[in-house]
């Protein structure tokens, strides 16, 4: 089993930063790849980021490309995103996913589930 903890939403301005993270605990968590979703008001939970276990690794979906940065802390187990120019498109629940493998979360299923935080990017 792992468990995944997110953290560090919040309300703010379109073109402003956040960051989230996403602290892991199991047995095996160093091990697994780990990755974000999104799912807006009304719309299905689409894949954001993620990273191999090492974390050397990473995919981005075409939408945050050049602006979001996953990287992982493999030391604390804890998965970061940070989120820079921020749009109001990119309002959503945040959720931290966990799986053996990466390419699972790239195909937009995974394992473990965090509870979600939520992000809001006002115009």
């Amino acid at each position: 089993q792992v468990q995944l903890v997110e953290s560090g939403g919040g309300l703010v301005q379109a073109g402003g930063s956040l960051r989230l993270s996403c602290a892991a605990s199991g047995r095996t968590s160093r091990t697994y790849a780990m990755g974000w979703f999104r799912q807006a008001p009304g719309q299905e939970r689409e894949f954001v980021a993620a990273t191999d276990w090492t974390g050397r690794n990473t995919y981005y979906s075409d939408s945050v490309k050049g602006r979001f940065t996953i990287s992982k802390d493999n030391a604390e187990t804890t998965l970061y995103l940070q989120m820079n120019s921020l749009k109001p498109e990119d309002t959503g629940v945040y959720y931290c996913a966990a799986d053996g493998r990466e390419q699972t979360l790239r195909n937009g299923r995974s394992e473990y589930w965090g509870q979600g935080t939520q992000v809001t990017v006002s115009p």
